[in-house]
């Protein structure tokens, strides 16, 4: 195939490729099609890399490890996740407002997620809940 004289190769390739570029316009989210993804090809092909951890993954494993406590003076292995629980029901023992919303609502989404086999929740329950709902919103209020 014979070339214009003065014309390589690549500038004729481009030529032909804006000859067919007529009947598609180039703009905004309309990249030209010579630098779009080609059909049947990843825009990421390495990706992630297989067995790679994520943040759920992570925390998982990291609050399933087990530290020493020291309980009712004895030393004790536990997990960080129960050791986390524990704390957090001590303090909202001890009165702190913002560690007793913190069980509350953990047990409150624990309660949902759980399937209809339970126990129902006793009136006596429910009656407790529902004096400690308004202290808890007008103290939160105040913060």
């Amino acid at each position: 195939m014979a070339q214009p004289s003065g014309n390589s190769p690549s500038q004729s390739r481009s030529h032909e490729e804006g000859l067919n570029m007529t009947k598609y316009k180039v703009g905004f989210c309309k990249p030209p099609k010579a630098t779009q993804f080609r059909r049947g090809k990843s825009g990421n092909p390495k990706g992630r890399p297989k067995g790679s951890s994520n943040l759920a993954t992570d925390l998982a494993a990291e609050l399933g490890e087990s530290i020493s406590v020291r309980e009712d003076g004895r030393q004790r292995r536990i997990s960080k996740q129960r050791a986390l629980i524990k704390s957090l029901l001590a303090k909202s023992l001890q009165g702190d407002v913002r560690a007793a919303a913190a069980v509350l609502g953990l047990y409150a989404r624990l309660i949902t997620e759980v399937s209809d086999d339970t126990e129902p929740i006793e009136s006596n329950e429910i009656q407790i809940l529902r004096r400690f709902a308004p202290r808890l919103l007008k103290s939160l209020a105040k913060e």
